[in-house]
């Protein structure tokens, strides 16, 4: 059989006990009898805003506790990011996969501490980066011993307030051995418009189908309930409605490719 497709999908940043509770029960229901490893995630605080009034989290443990419960009482893989090196062994408690966001991903001691917890770490793969130079921070996290790494693509900057995908950078990127994972929600992200950053949520779809018939190992979504009302990223967050049939659909084109 096929390697299973990596789906890594949940709301933006944790809002409430009950908002991962919602989007947790369809996904995993939604991706039961495919071939499909899923991980949930949920960003346990955020520390890149782009106004320090927008909301950044619940309270660190209180985040962290509801996102073991969901671990244990759904029975899957939960993922949450990190933004200092003293997150990394906080976090490693709670979490199956430890992700570096793409602003930090050349802080070596920030990889380092992440691969010393010997989790899956998932590193997304700057705007300001070219494919080849993320190689360089998966040696950081492999020099600490540990080889369980995630490359994900989410764009690249493109003027001031827009994103744009190289889907050549998706090869070039399996060239170096790890899994490449497709974010499909923060690749169309217009960074900074206003008090947050736009979006154009239209092309998730199309692109994440694209990405898969590119030979992408997995895709990472952000998706909510009532998008609209998200706390963080309401503009590239896909509706949870729409979350089975979108996973249905990329299973069913990864098994064609």
């Amino acid at each position: 059989m096929k390697k299973p497709l990596i789906i890594i999908a949940g709301p933006c940043i944790i809002e409430s006990k009950e908002l991962l509770r919602q989007t947790a029960e369809v996904l995993k229901s939604s991706t039961n009898g495919l071939n499909i490893d899923f991980y949930f995630k949920s960003s346990f605080k955020k520390a890149n805003r782009t106004s320090i009034n927008t909301f950044t989290g619940i309270g660190d443990f209180k985040a962290l506790i509801y996102l073991s419960e969901i671990r244990k009482e759904y029975e899957i893989p939960v993922l949450t990011d990190i933004h200092l090196p003293e997150d990394a062994e906080k976090v490693s408690k709670y979490v199956d996969v430890i992700q570096i966001p793409a602003f930090l991903s050349r802080q070596t001691d920030l990889l380092l501490a992440a691969g010393e917890t010997d989790k899956i770490v998932n590193i997304k793969k700057g705007q300001f980066l070219a494919p080849e130079d993320i190689k360089k921070a998966a040696d950081k996290v492999a020099s600490t011993g540990n080889n369980k790494i995630w490359l994900t693509e989410r764009g690249t900057s493109f003027g001031y307030h827009d994103l744009i995908v190289d889907f050549r950078s998706l090869l070039i990127m399996k060239q170096y051995g790890y899994p490449v994972i497709y974010d499909a929600t923060h690749s169309l992200q217009k960074p900074s418009v206003g008090e947050q950053s736009g979006g154009n949520p239209e092309f998730i779809i199309p692109l994440a189908k694209a990405a898969i018939a590119a030979g992408v190992d997995g895709i990472f979504f952000e998706t909510h309930p009532k998008p609209a009302k998200a706390l963080s990223d309401s503009a590239t967050q896909l509706e949870l409605l729409k979350a089975g049939d979108f996973i249905k659909e990329l299973s069913r084109i990864y098994e064609m490719v």
